[in-house]
């Protein structure tokens, strides 16, 4: 290679890579909706495989009516969700402001069915400060119900780019449906890897992307329904609210809606509430705790091959850098970093 072809091949490289950067940066404001359009490609591109069969090979149309199925099944159902949850939040803060619902009394009543050997100890060790964790609690719920509720207005406020980014994601979606499988092939061409190389991660990124969201989604929505249903079943205020933070929470592997039911159920046990505290630990134990123990392994663990311990710590962080779309993001980046490093040292037989 003469030096004339060399210069040429570092300058095509170099505008390669800055029209690159540029046509990311002017899709990131829109990344959410790229992100998810490609997601729901790939998730629903066996459903556009099958329909173009039955539809004799009218592609337009199998992807038109895939995006349909999109919008009944994942987000009409979210929106409703989001609308009554806006809704609970408002009238806790309501609750909280006319002072039907004090989380400090639930404290007071907590620290006076203490034991009282449990009383010197926490006093032995300078823990018994509850005046501070009951106003703390109080504030802090405050300024929950008050976020809740406050989002009914800035939803109305950020309504048309929330639409502008949900048309772009469903626009992009019915052209990634109809075309999928050429820009896939042309982005497995582009890669500079071997193919020995290639499919492998594009398989695994692909598996990982179908497992993490359609079983996080899974169990996200059967442990906050089965919450929410106790919650409801209990009597505890706000049923519906608390199924969503259950729900949400559930993303989180092993420690998950936990967060919520433990504390609930203590109090309910501290406060005279014995049967209601059973019936909580029962159901969450033996219910909901089987959710999390044989579904999200059966459903995410089992195909992305990953360990518990690399999904969470990968989940906790994407979400801390990138907010929701985390829970996706996390474990995608560290399957595609397993999986590249076992090509470069594969295991040993």
């Amino acid at each position: 290679m003469n030096r004339s072809t060399l210069m040429h091949d570092k300058n095509f490289h170099a505008l390669l890579a800055l029209v690159s950067v540029a046509f990311g940066w002017v899709l990131w404001p829109f990344w959410g909706a790229v992100f998810w359009g490609t997601v729901l490609a790939i998730l629903f591109s066996p459903v556009q495989r099958r329909l173009v069969v039955r539809l004799r090979g009218r592609r337009n149309l199998a992807a038109l009516l895939t995006v349909l199925l999109v919008l009944l099944v994942a987000i009409l159902p979210l929106a409703f969700i989001a609308g009554s949850l806006v809704n609970e939040g408002a009238l806790l803060y309501q609750s909280l402001r006319s002072g039907s619902l004090d989380f400090g009394a639930y404290v007071q009543q907590v620290q006076a069915a203490l034991p009282g050997w449990l009383h010197d100890v926490l006093a032995h060790f300078d823990l018994y400060n509850l005046d501070s964790l009951r106003n703390k609690l109080s504030q802090g719920a405050m300024q929950a119900s008050r976020f809740l509720a406050t989002k009914a207005f800035s939803i109305g406020q950020d309504t048309f780019q929330f639409v502008i980014n949900l048309g772009i994601m469903l626009y992009l979606l019915f052209f990634l449906l109809r075309d999928g499988p050429g820009l896939s092939r042309r982005m497995l061409r582009a890669i500079p890897l071997s193919d020995e190389h290639k499919e492998p991660l594009m398989q695994k990124f692909t598996t990982v992307v179908r497992a993490t969201v359609k079983g996080n989604v899974a169990v996200a929505a059967a442990q906050g329904v089965l919450g929410g249903f106790i919650f409801w079943a209990l009597g505890i205020q706000g049923a519906l609210l608390w199924g969503v933070v259950m729900g949400f929470l559930s993303l989180l592997p092993a420690v998950g809606s936990a967060l919520v039911w433990v504390p609930v159920a203590v109090y309910f046990l501290l406060t005279g509430a014995l049967w209601q505290g059973i019936v909580l630990v029962l159901f969450c134990v033996l219910i909901i705790g089987m959710v999390d123990n044989f579904l999200r392994p059966l459903l995410v663990g089992k195909e992305t091959k990953l360990p518990d311990y690399v999904i969470l710590i990968s989940t906790l962080g994407g979400m801390a850098l990138v907010g929701l779309n985390g829970f996706v993001i996390g474990p995608l980046v560290a399957a595609l970093f397993m999986a590249a490093w076992d090509l470069f040292s594969p295991h040993e037989d």
